[in-house]
């Protein structure tokens, strides 16, 4: 049997904390060429690289990402058999993971995920972010328990993934107050030449917009294109233009980031899934998602 130097795994786990190797060091208050050493007995015990540069700080390979789980979960075990051990009183959480794909919007992701933390306060939430592809290798290794996607899985992505529908929502265009009140006005002839915000080309939102601007002949000045639904939306907040939201959270949107909705673009609906390793659901975190999300008020 393979065994593992927990000396080698605390200090990488420290790393991976601590973001570089020198902070890592002031923790632990050892110096930096014993913890550079360390870590690369720890690679080459493990035959992979853990950590790749970038700029002044080390980030985790897709290795190092499960490696870290793992060394968090031993770590957090770790310090549970000390408490308990001391006379505190401890409750072990159930640990939830969930995928959430980078293109999904947060809020949305953030209400179908509601249900969960309100099943138990035992239950700790650990929420993912990544691409659809990623997330499923790691729905297949267990790494994950459930992914939370604005497209399902299909059999070009060659994994055997179940998906289960949650919902979907009518979308609008969103501005702010001065810009919503000029387009609001023959809308959405008055698209043509305005600025907008759009999801990036990856994403199944994007697309549908795409092809309802083709379909009504509106040519938008495409002003900027992101990954994070986020970041576009504190964008528009500043009125760089219109941007997307989903009308099932407008109030949401409409408080969060003090815009006005400037229209519906009928015909285009943004549909959200949660994608299991198994055919039936069985973890209670994601029944309460999903009987919650089947019982909402999507549009």
């Amino acid at each position: 049997m393979d065994w593992l130097n927990y000396h080698h795994l605390l200090y990488f786990w420290m790393v991976a904390r601590e973001g570089t190797i020198l902070r890592a060091a002031e923790k632990l208050h050892i110096g930096q060429p014993a913890i550079s050493t360390q870590l690369r007995s720890l690679e080459e015990s493990l035959g992979q690289k853990l950590f790749q540069k970038s700029g002044r700080t080390l980030q985790l390979t897709e290795t190092g990402k499960t490696v870290f789980r793992y060394a968090d979960e031993i770590f957090s075990l770790g310090r549970e058999m000390v408490d308990t051990l001391k006379g505190h009183p401890v409750g072990k959480p159930v640990r939830f993971v969930v995928g959430v794909v980078d293109v999904m919007p947060k809020m949305m992701a953030r209400r179908l995920l509601e249900p969960a933390l309100r099943l138990s306060d035992d239950l700790r939430l650990v929420c993912v972010e990544d691409t659809l592809e990623q997330l499923l290798s790691e729905l297949i290794l267990h790494n994950v328990d459930i992914v939370l996607s604005d497209t399902p899985v299909t059999a070009a992505f060659k994994v055997r993934a179940y998906n289960h529908a949650l919902g979907d929502s009518a979308i609008g265009l969103f501005a702010t107050k001065e810009l919503a009140h000029r387009c609001r006005k023959n809308f959405p002839e008055s698209l043509n030449g305005t600025p907008v915000l759009l999801p990036s080309r990856s994403s199944a939102l994007r697309r549908s917009i795409d092809s309802w601007l083709e379909s009504k002949d509106m040519h938008p000045v495409i002003r900027a294109e992101f990954d994070d639904t986020a970041l576009l939306k504190a964008f528009g907040q500043t009125g760089e233009g219109l941007f997307p939201g989903g009308l099932v959270i407008q109030d949401e949107i409409c408080r969060q980031y003090e815009v006005e909705l400037v229209g519906e673009m009928e015909g285009v609906r943004e549909h959200y899934f949660a994608i299991s390793a198994e055919r039936k659901i069985k973890h209670p975190a994601v029944l309460a998602i999903a009987r919650t999300a089947r019982s909402d008020q999507f549009l």
